[in-house]
């Protein structure tokens, strides 16, 4: 197998180095990346000039083709003896289509290529980080909710200190992984940029858009310097730092609550899906999910510094050093996932006991400080009222009683002040509903902050990961789907309305879009190709999940039905728009709707708004104009 740097050597290559220099036993992972950046090259490469409209179509269909057998057979790629990924990818594609698989790399390098990948790859994990950040924070307010009234001792120093509402100590971790999904989405904004068209480091002397190439990568914009592109890691190192504090949020979770489910303190107990027993003891049940939620973070901090470690002493620009780049992410973002998913599982299979919990937050003399505030609003200052709450609780403890179980003549005696209703303020109901100020642990306080975490929680809309939609032919399955995306754009005055019957005698002319993750299957966007002559065909009902609008799947979609269009031999196809902008971003231009063909109008009929149409006529040549990567 001859390497794609092979030329300038002419001696055969140690197996020891082969072994140490290969990456794809772990690069393959980003083959779906790999193509997806190649295919988006070639239509860059067909606008400059380099491809031809045939060559192309060959292209792309090969590309699609080493997809195909990568996800029908995993074999394939897992076995394969190629250097690294993008090895595999140009090898299968040549066996494809010949010779005109070398020409895909024309003015790319491997160098700008990878960086591409690892970009692509990382803005999925990430969106996928969130939704699962999402996740636990849902569990954590169904957790809220459900113990809302529930009396808890809460820590100092791992000291009881003062009682709080459990409701409050979930809420704190809604908080922390808050801030988590906040600094992950931060980081991806930065990944977001396109190295492709960089080169190897000085850019390419071939005329490619890179701005219309970043854009249908989905990412924000290009890369402003070839030689800081294919060099920069900045983007690994934030998204495992952002991961990694994550990581230690969950860790700590896992540590308060291995202490609340541990006999000492009885205050939790876990489900037996999240537990295990001991070889030797029967009666044990231990905490391993949480053990090792908070054992994995070490991997975690190794991670971060792994990498700062690979990047500090680089020179620009690319070094074979950055091919450690991907373990420690990959690694870093397996674990981290599987640690939120089981926080939640952890979370809604866990028990509280409450009897046991407002016993606690009633004891370890933590209402001193209610009567140390009591003694302040009888005018004494607060140095001296804690100086009396702290000799009387020194009283307490030598008699062995509760703060309030000293008689009112017993505390009167240290400080006049202290009357009967002395009792009233050192009730833990009465502790809970004075710390009613933003933040505090007051129930009317935590019912609101509740409301508004499960309101944002509720309202945040999914964004789409970049580079991580899958477009395909619809099946059956997708039906309701497509019903649904359907009807929804019908009310909204977008699209003509059609009946679940009609699509589904027409499903095969449907593609779907949905997240390339396999993280659900349901679909996020839909359309159809009709076609009305051998020349002309028109894109339809074409509509895209409203939680996943302004990222780049309903321009996904069209370029999609424009190339199905291009290899059934189509000349032209047309759209009845009311976003000609949008149109206009994807190569269609304005004609009047006369010019379409009589049977266009026909069909017009059916539509509810009739004479009064606002649509726009949209027309995109196929034979003519150049395929728009969007």
């Amino acid at each position: 197998m001859t390497a794609l740097w092979a030329g300038r050597a002419s001696g055969e290559v140690d197996p020891l180095f082969k072994r140490f220099n290969d990456s794809l036993p772990f690069d393959r992972r980003l083959v779906h990346q790999d193509i997806e950046g190649s295919i988006a090259w070639a239509r860059a490469l067909k606008h400059a000039g380099v491809l031809d409209a045939t060559e192309l179509t060959r292209v792309t269909e090969g590309l699609e083709a080493v997809l195909e057998l990568v996800e029908s057979d995993p074999s394939s790629i897992e076995s394969a003896q190629d250097e690294d990924v993008h090895s595999f990818v140009e090898r299968e594609l040549v066996a494809r289509i010949g010779d005109l698989g070398k020409k895909l790399h024309t003015g790319r390098s491997r160098n700008d290529q990878v960086a591409t990948d690892l970009r692509l790859w990382t803005l999925a994990q990430i969106e996928q980080r969130r939704i699962e950040i999402d996740g636990a924070i849902d569990a954590l307010l169904r957790l809220a909710e459900r113990e809302r009234d529930t009396v808890f001792p809460g820590y100092t120093h791992l000291q009881r200190a003062q009682p709080l509402l459990f409701a409050h100590w979930c809420l704190a971790y809604v908080e922390k992984l808050s801030r988590d999904s906040d600094r992950l989405a931060d980081a991806a904004r930065r990944t977001a940029v396109c190295p492709l068209g960089s080169g190897a480091l000085a850019g390419t002397t071939y005329p490619i858009d890179r701005v219309r190439l970043a854009e249908s990568l989905g990412f924000n914009a290009a890369s402003a310097n070839s030689l800081d592109a294919v060099s920069d890691r900045d983007f690994v190192v934030e998204t495992i730092a952002a991961s990694t504090l994550c990581a230690v949020h969950l860790s700590r979770f896992a540590e308060d609550v291995i202490f609340y489910t541990s006999a000492e303190a009885g205050f939790v107990e876990l489900s037996d899906a999240v537990t295990s027993g001991s070889s030797l003891m029967p009666q044990k049940k231990n905490p391993d999910a949480l053990e090792l939620i908070r054992g994995k973070t070490g991997r975690q901090i190794g991670n971060l510094v792994t990498i700062l470690t690979v990047l500090k002493g680089l020179p620009l620009a690319y070094n074979k050093d950055q091919q450690e780049d991907k373990e420690p992410l990959f690694d870093c973002m397996e674990h981290l996932s599987m640690c939120l998913r089981m926080a939640a599982i952890v979370l809604d299979g866990m028990t509280i006991n409450r009897e046991r919990c407002r016993a606690a937050a009633l004891g370890g003399y933590s209402n001193a400080t209610e009567l140390a505030d009591y003694l302040v609003a009888k005018g004494l200052p607060f140095r001296d009222a804690h100086h009396v709450a702290g000799r009387l609780v020194r009283e307490a403890i030598i008699e062995r009683k509760p703060l309030e179980g000293l008689s009112v003549e017993q505390m009167a005696s240290v400080d006049a002040r202290i009357g009967s209703d002395v009792y009233t303020a050192l009730t833990v109901d009465s502790a809970l509903r004075k710390r009613d100020v933003p933040g505090g642990t007051a129930p009317g306080r935590v019912a609101e902050l509740l409301g508004a975490r499960k309101a944002r929680l509720g309202h945040r809309r999914v964004r789409t990961p970049m580079g991580g939609v899958t477009i395909r032919k619809a099946r059956m399955a997708d039906l309701d789907g497509i019903v649904s995306l359907v009807e929804h754009w019908a009310r909204e005055g977008e699209n003509l309305p059609r009946s679940r019957d009609e699509i589904m005698e027409c499903v095969q002319e449907f593609a779907v879009a949905q997240l390339a993750d396999g993280s659900t299957d349901k679909v996020v966007g839909c359309g159809s190709l009709w076609v009305y002559t051998p020349q002309l065909a028109e894109i339809r009902s074409l509509g895209i999940d409203p939680s996943m609008l302004g990222h780049g799947i309903g321009q996904k979609l069209v370029q999609y039905f424009l190339d199905w269009a291009a290899k059934l031999g189509l000349q032209k196809v047309f759209v009845l728009t009311r976003t000609p902008q949008f149109f206009e971003r994807c190569g269609f231009r304005q004609v009047s709707v006369n010019s379409l063909p009589e049977k266009v109008l026909k069909d017009c009929a059916n539509c509810p708004k009739k004479e009064q149409c606002d649509e726009i006529a949209m027309v995109f040549e196929l034979a003519a104009a150049t395929v728009s990567a969007s």
